[in-house]
């Protein structure tokens, strides 16, 4: 908890439960109070992935629902864009998302591998935000 002001960028995970985030995540942002009243993350880029346990679970009320504590913490979010085109792949059931990376990791939360196109999701994710926090800090925003 201390350590999330040092941060130029933070990227968060959780498992989906029933469209939400879970609820050590949810203990955790609660007790980001201090964080809150102090400001010491207004500023900061931060992003969501999520992982869920089927096709339909809620990968993306999870995320934007996330992205509400995000606002109030003053940081600015960052989500995956369609720039990335694995977004739009149909040739298969995967995950990803435009407001983050997801993967399906099915019922019991590790029967399905992360497949390669959602890893590839989640790489791009992770260099998008890389890439927006160092424009960001260096003024070229």
């Amino acid at each position: 908890m201390e350590q999330l002001p040092d941060a130029d960028a933070i990227i968060f995970g959780t498992p989906t439960r029933f469209g939400n985030m879970c609820s050590q995540m949810r203990n955790f942002l609660d007790q980001c109070g201090g964080h809150w009243v102090r400001g010491t993350l207004i500023n900061k880029i931060g992003s969501v992935f999520a992982s869920v346990g089927t096709q339909h679970g809620g990968h993306e009320t999870t995320i934007t629902s996330f992205h509400l504590t995000l606002f109030h913490l003053g940081m600015i979010v960052v989500g995956t864009p369609y720039s990335e085109p694995r977004l739009m792949n149909m040739e298969e059931i995967t995950g990803g998302t435009p407001y983050g990376a997801t993967t399906l990791a099915g019922s019991d939360g590790q029967s399905r591998p992360v497949s390669d196109n959602e890893l590839a999701i989640a790489r791009f994710q992770g260099r998008h935000v890389a890439s927006v926090a160092r424009r960001f800090k260096s003024g070229t925003a």
